[in-house]
C-alpha cells in the first residue's frame, strides 16, 4: 500500500519514484508564513524543490494580445526563497544518493500530532558497510520565521569517516539559467514553425499552474557572518521586496569534529567531518530563519534572522520540539474531527485539516495562498477560496487566524478602491487573484468579472463576527469594507420596473467558470443581497450603539445620508430568478435556454473540459465546472425552502463536471441535507482524496487548500448539519450521519465556548469542553449547554432518499418557450 493507514501520520515505506513531485507536496511542512516542500535533505534527487515565504513575490508585466482599458497590468508570482534544507552525507567519499542507494530500510513519516517530518533509512554503502541515517524537519508553529532540521548518522558495522555538507543555496536563479540554456537548445533542435505545424492549436497551457518568470530574479545585497551564523540577503529585481536567510548549526559527536566553510552571494556551505565509532552518532542540528519586507534593507533583515536563531538555540532543539507538540495538541483539541470505526477515512481527514493549519496558522499580515506554501501552483495567489472554504473552519476552531486573514483584507482596501475606480465603479472591488492587493488576473471574463469576491469577503467577515461575538473588530476595522463593498453593488446593479421594482446585476461571472459574463447570476445576486443587508445592519447598529465610532466612520468613508436606504432598497428588490416551468432557480437569466452538454457520453480523457475545448464551445452549453446555485443555497440556507434546494440540486447535479476541486464541497453538503446519503459520501470522498490520490493531476504544484478546508465543511456542515447563515437566527445543528458510519465527533467554538458534538444513530450529545456555555438549536429546538449541563437528544429518523436523478431526467423537459431540452456533445477536431 502506498501510504499505510495510520490515523495520526502519513507514512511511506519506499522512496517515491513515479510520483516524486506529488510526494514532495504531500510531505511538505509549513506554518502559514514559511513552507518547505518534502524534498530529501540530500537535495540531489529533488524533482521540484521549493521553500516559500508567504507574500514574498516577484512582479512582471502582463502582456495582452489585444489591449483594452482597465485590464490588469502587473502580475505577481510567489517565488522560492533560498533553500536551507540541503544536508548531504558522505561516508568516506561515497555520497548518499537515494535513487541509486542500496537501502535495507526506509520510512518517511509526517507526524500530524507534532508537525515533524522524519525520514529513517539504513543504507548499505558501496563498500558494504551499513549506516543508519535519520533526518528530521520542522517549521515552527510558535516561531513563524524558524525552521529546524537535523541529521543523525550512526555507523552500524565499524568505525567510519563521516562528512556532512550543509548548504543554503539560491536555487531560483540557478534554475532560471538552466531553463534558459535548455530553451536555447530546444529552439535549435525544434524550429518554431515545425512546432506550430505539428500542433496547429498550440499546446494547451494549464491555467492552474504557475507562470514562469524568465529573468534572473534575486539580486544579492548582503553576505555576512557573525560567529558561526551565516546570512544571505536579496532584493527581488522587479517587486523590490527584500529577503534575508540565516543559518547556524549545533554539532555533536563522540570524537573531534573538523569544520570548513565557504560563502558566495548565492550559496553558503559548512562542512563537518568526524571519525565516528560503530554505534556512536554524529548529530547535526541546523537552524534556519527567514525574514522578508517591502521596506527594510536585507542587512536589517539579516540581523532579525540572527536574533531568531539565537533565541532558538537558547531553547534548544528539544525545547523547540516540546513547544511544537504543545501547540499541535491545542490545535487538535479545538479542531479534531473523528469518524468512528473508519481509520482509512480518519487518516485522510486529519491529513487535510493539518495542511489547512500549515497554510494559515502563522499567516498574520498575509492571505492564504490557494496552494498554501506547499508549491507555487496558481502563482501563490490569494483567491476567494480562503474566505469561503477555509475561514469557516478557523472561525469555529482558531478564530484568531480568521481575524488575521480578514485584517489582511482590510489592509487591501485602498488598492480595492483604486481598482474599482479603474473600472469605473464606486466603492471598492477586491482583486480576483492577488498577492500584493493589485489585480493579477489577465482573464477578465473569469477574473475581474467575478465581482462576487466582494460579497465572499463580507460573508466571511460576518460569519467570524457572529461566531466569535467580536463586534469590536467590525466597528473599528472592518466596517469600512462593508460600506465600500455595498457601494460597489449599488453602483454595479440597477433598478428596472417591469411589472415590479427589481434590482438587477448584469455582466458578471459566478463561481461556475464554464459560464461567464452573464446577467443576474443567482450566486452573485444572493451573495450581494447578503452583503448589502450586512452593511445596512452594521452601519445602523454602529449609529445606534456607538455614535462616536459612527461619526469617525462617516468621516473616513464619506458616507452620505441616503446611501444606506439605497442599499436596503437594492437588497429588498434584488432579482432572484425562478423558472416556473422547470421549477428551478436559473443559474443566470440565459442558462436554461442553452442545450445540455452530454456528459455521460463525454470521454474521460476530455476532462477537465477547459483543457480540451475552446471556452466559446463550453459557454454555449448547460455544463458546470463547479456548483453555483447549490453553493448559494448552502451559504444562505435559510432563504430557500427544503423543496427548492432539493429541486435545484436534482437539476444541477447531472450538469456538474467536478472539474473544479471546490465543487464537491457544496455538493456533499447539500446531498447530505436533502437525504442523498450515498451521493453525499461519494462527494465527501472526492474531497478527501483530492491530493492523497492526486485526482486532479496537479497535486505536484501544491496541496488544494480550499478543498482541504472543504473536508471539514463537508463533515461539520454536511453530516453534522451545522447552519449559521443570518436568516437562520444563530447556530443550528440538524445532523445527517451516513448510514454506514458508526459515529462522528467534532468541536465548534461559539463565542468563547467550545462544544463537543457527538453523533451516533439515534443520539446527539453536546458537552462543553471549554468556556461558560452557549445556546444551540438542534433539530428545531434550542438547548442551553454548559459545563455542568451536557445535552443528549434522541432525534427522529431522517428520510434517506434513493437514487439520484440523472441527465435522462432533465432531457425531454419542456422550457417556458416550448422548446425541449436535448443533450449534445460538441464535435471534436481531427487533432483533438
Amino acid at each position: 500500500m502506498r501510504y499505510p493507514v495510520d490515523p495520526w501520520a502519513l507514512c511511506e515505506t519506499e522512496p517515491p519514484v513515479a510520483d516524486a513531485r506529488t510526494a514532495e507536496t504531500l510531505f511538505a511542512v509549513g506554518n502559514g508564513y514559511l513552507g518547505i516542500r518534502g524534498t530529501s535533505p540530500e537535495g540531489h534527487d529533488a524533482t521540484s524543490p521549493g521553500s516559500y515565504v508567504n507574500g514574498f513575490h516577484e512582479t512582471y508585466p502582463i502582456h495582452h494580445a489585444e489591449e483594452a482599458y482597465g485590464f490588469a497590468r502587473v502580475g505577481q508570482e510567489m517565488i522560492p526563497v533560498p533553500d536551507a534544507t540541503v544536508m548531504r552525507l558522505y561516508v568516506g567519499d561515497e555520497p548518499l544518493h537515494l535513487p541509486v542507494a542500496d537501502l535495507e530500510a526506509y520510512e518517511r513519516r509526517l507526524d500530524l500530532r507534532s508537525g515533524i517530518l522524519t525520514r529513517a533509512v539504513v543504507w548499505r554503502t558501496p563498500s558494504k558497510v551499513r549506516v543508519r541515517v535519520v533526518s528530521r524537519r520542522m517549521v515552527s508553529f510558535t516561531r513563524p520565521h524558524l525552521a529546524v532540521m537535523s541529521l543523525e548518522v550512526t555507523p552500524l558495522d565499524g568505525d567510519l569517516d563521516l562528512t556532512v555538507v550543509s548548504t543554503v543555496v539560491n536555487r531560483i536563479d540557478a534554475q532560471t539559467a538552466l531553463a534558459e540554456d535548455e530553451a536555447g537548445d530546444a529552439s535549435l533542435a525544434t524550429p518554431l514553425q515545425a512546432e506550430l505545424e505539428s500542433h496547429p492549436a498550440g499546446p494547451v497551457p494549464d491555467p492552474r499552474k504557475s507562470s514562469k518568470l524568465g529573468a534572473h530574479i534575486l539580486v544579492s545585497t548582503h553576505l555576512g557572518s557573525e560567529g558561526t551564523c551565516t546570512s544571505l540577503g536579496y532584493r527581488a529585481a522587479a517587486s523590490g521586496m527584500t529577503l534575508a536567510v540565516g543559518v547556524d548549526h549545533d554539532v555533536t559527536a563522540d570524537g573531534p569534529i573538523s569544520q570548513y566553510h565557504e560563502e558566495s552571494p548565492d550559496a553558503a556551505t559548512r562542512e563537518f567531518r568526524t571519525r565516528a565509532r560503530s554505534g556512536s552518532t554524529l548529530r547535526v542540528v541546523k537552524y534556519a530563519a527567514y525574514h522578508t519586507s517591502r521596506s527594510s534593507t536585507s542587512s536589517e533583515l539579516a540581523q532579525r534572522c540572527r536574533r531568531t536563531i539565537h533565541d532558538a538555540r537558547d531553547v534548544g532543539v528539544d525545547g523547540l520540539v516540546a513547544e511544537q507538540r504543545a501547540c499541535c495538541e491545542g490545535f487538535w483539541a479545538r479542531s479534531d474531527v473523528e469518524i468512528a470505526g473508519r481509520p482509512e477515512l480518519q487518516q485522510a481527514v486529519r491529513f487535510n485539516i493539518f495542511h489547512v493549519a500549515q497554510a494559515a496558522m502563522c499567516s498574520a499580515g498575509h492571505g492564504i495562498p490557494a496552494k498554501g506554501l506547499t508549491g507555487n501552483g496558481y502563482s501563490g495567489h490569494y483567491f476567494w477560496d480562503g474566505e469561503v472554504y477555509v475561514l469557516p473552519f478557523f472561525s469555529y476552531t482558531t478564530p484568531e487566524v480568521s481575524r488575521s486573514a480578514l485584517r489582511f483584507r482590510c489592509t487591501m482596501l485602498p488598492a480595492a478602491r483604486r481598482r474599482a475606480h479603474e473600472i469605473n465603479m464606486s466603492g471598492a472591488l477586491f482583486p480576483w487573484r492577488t498577492i500584493n492587493g493589485h489585480e493579477a488576473s489577465a482573464n477578465y471574463a473569469q477574473g475581474t468579472a467575478q465581482y462576487h469576491i466582494d460579497a465572499d469577503i463580507a460573508y466571511a467577515l460576518m460569519l467570524y463576527v457572529r461566531t466569535t461575538g467580536d463586534r469590536d473588530f467590525l466597528t473599528r476595522d472592518a466596517i469600512d469594507m462593508l460600506v465600500e463593498t455595498a457601494r460597489m453593488w449599488a453602483d454595479l446593479g440597477f433598478f428596472r420596473t417591469d411589472g415590479q421594482d427589481a434590482f438587477h446585476i448584469h455582466g458578471v461571472t459566478g463561481p461556475d467558470e464554464y459560464t461567464t459574463v452573464v446577467d443576474d447570476n443567482l450566486y452573485t445576486n444572493i451573495m450581494a443581497r447578503g452583503n448589502l443587508r450586512d452593511a445596512v445592519a452594521a452601519v445602523r447598529g454602529l449609529r445606534r450603539d456607538q455614535p462616536e465610532q459612527y461619526a469617525r466612520m462617516v468621516k473616513r468613508v464619506g458616507l452620505k445620508p441616503d446611501e444606506v436606504a439605497l442599499w436596503e432598497h437594492a437588497a429588498d428588490a434584488m432579482a432572484i430568478p425562478y423558472d416556473e416551468q422547470l421549477q428551478v432557480h436559473p443559474q443566470d437569466d440565459r442558462f436554461l435556454t442553452k442545450e445540455v452538454w452530454d456528459l455521460p457520453h463525454t470521454p474521460a480523457s476530455d476532462f477537465p473540459l477547459l483543457l480540451h475545448y475552446h471556452p466559446l464551445v463550453i459557454y454555449r452549453f448547460q455544463v458546470i465546472k463547479q456548483t453555483d446555485v447549490v453553493l448559494a443555497e448552502f451559504l444562505h440556507s435559510g432563504e430557500f425552502t427544503a423543496e427548492e434546494k432539493a429541486r435545484d440540486f436534482h437539476y444541477y447535479e447531472p450538469l456538474t463536471t467536478g472539474d473544479s476541486s471546490l465543487s464537491a464541497v457544496a455538493q456533499a453538503i447539500m446531498a447530505a441535507e436533502i437525504g442523498h446519503d450515498a451521493e453525499a459520501v461519494g462527494h465527501f470522498r472526492e474531497l478527501l482524496f483530492v491530493d492523497l490520490a492526486d485526482t486532479h493531476h496537479n497535486t505536484d504544484d501544491g496541496i488544494h487548500i480550499a478543498s482541504a478546508g472543504g473536508v471539514w465543511s463537508a463533515l461539520v456542515y454536511g453530516f453534522g448539519g451545522l447552519r449559521d447563515d443570518p436568516a437562520g437566527g444563530g447556530v443550528r445543528l440538524d445532523p445527517r450521519l451516513p448510514a454506514a458510519w458508526e459515529g462522528l465527533t467534532f468541536r465548534i467554538t461559539v463565542q468563547g465556548t467550545r462544544v463537543r458534538v457527538e453523533l451516533a444513530h439515534g443520539r446527539i450529545a453536546l458537552s462543553v469542553e471549554e468556556g461558560p456555555g452557549t445556546r444551540i438549536e438542534v433539530c428545531g429546538t434550542s438547548y442551553d449547554v454548559s459545563p455542568d449541563s451536557p445535552v443528549v437528544i434522541s432525534p427522529q429518523p431522517r428520510e434517506r432518499l434513493g437514487e439520484m436523478p440523472t441527465l435522462d431526467d432533465i432531457v425531454g423537459q419542456v422550457r417556458a418557450d416550448g422548446t425541449v431540452i436535448t443533450p449534445r456533445l460538441p464535435s471534436r477536431s481531427a487533432h483533438h
